[in-house]
């Protein structure tokens, strides 16, 4: 076994004029407690206050999260919906990967056996963006039974930009494309949001387990993201 705790590449956040880096090693709580990384990205405190507990989120690094694929975890959500690359390291060379390319299936990643995350790339989103994380917790786990992260850009009333994450729902996370684009040049109305709300959740095929059927997940799916939206509108 190697341990790569002392890796000092592999930690802390950089905010540049146009993008965010993020080690892999940088920790839940590191994340929530970051007040340069709040002013400029809000909704990575608004994940990282959601995930499990104090002792999880001390220990806890966004690269293990996202690594380790869990269908049900919450940064890979917030990865997809911020249009975020993964860093990735393999001999010799650095490369990265679209973070809705980078979730192949449950457990799954586009990692090949001689590679390693290293960071997360995320650009600086254009003023008046706004955002979005809400989940349905698994009382045992923490973990999401459903996980909708967004973001919207207005112009005006009228949307100019979205992009939604699910995680929880289906094998792995996802983009919700169809929703994201049903909603520009729309006003976020509440018949806007429940709109794309169903398109997201009927072109989902959900996951069905001992705690939440397909079905039922399907309509935390569709009221997750309806609230999501909504809650960007005030």
């Amino acid at each position: 076994m190697v341990d790569i705790r002392g890796v000092e590449e592999l930690k802390g956040i950089r905010i540049d004029d146009d993008h965010v880096r993020i080690g892999a090693l940088t920790t839940h709580a590191e994340l929530l407690a970051s007040e340069p990384l709040h002013e400029v990205l809000p909704l990575f405190r608004r994940a990282a206050n959601l995930i499990a507990d104090p002792q999880v989120r001390n220990r806890g690094t966004i690269g293990g999260s996202l690594a380790n694929a869990d269908p049900a975890a919450d940064w890979p959500a917030v990865v997809i919906a911020l249009g975020a690359d993964i860093e990735i390291a393999h001999p010799g060379d650095t490369g990265r990967v679209a973070g809705r390319d980078f979730f192949v299936d449950i457990f799954t990643t586009a990692l090949e056996p001689n590679e390693m995350l290293v960071g997360v790339h995320i650009p600086r989103p254009t003023p008046g963006t706004r955002f979005a994380y809400r989940k349905i917790r698994h009382p045992a786990s923490g973990y999401a039974v459903v996980g909708v992260a967004a973001a919207v850009r207005l112009r005006g009333d009228v949307i100019e930009h979205a992009s939604i994450g699910v995680t929880g729902a289906a094998g792995h996370a996802f983009a919700g494309d169809a929703a994201a684009e049903f909603l520009i040049g729309k006003p976020l109305s509440a018949e806007v949001a429940a709109k794309a709300a169903r398109l997201l959740s009927e072109a989902t095929e959900c996951l069905s387990d001992r705690y939440a059927s397909a079905e039922y997940r399907a309509s935390l799916l569709a009221t997750e993201t309806r609230r999501a939206l909504l809650s960007l509108a005030q």
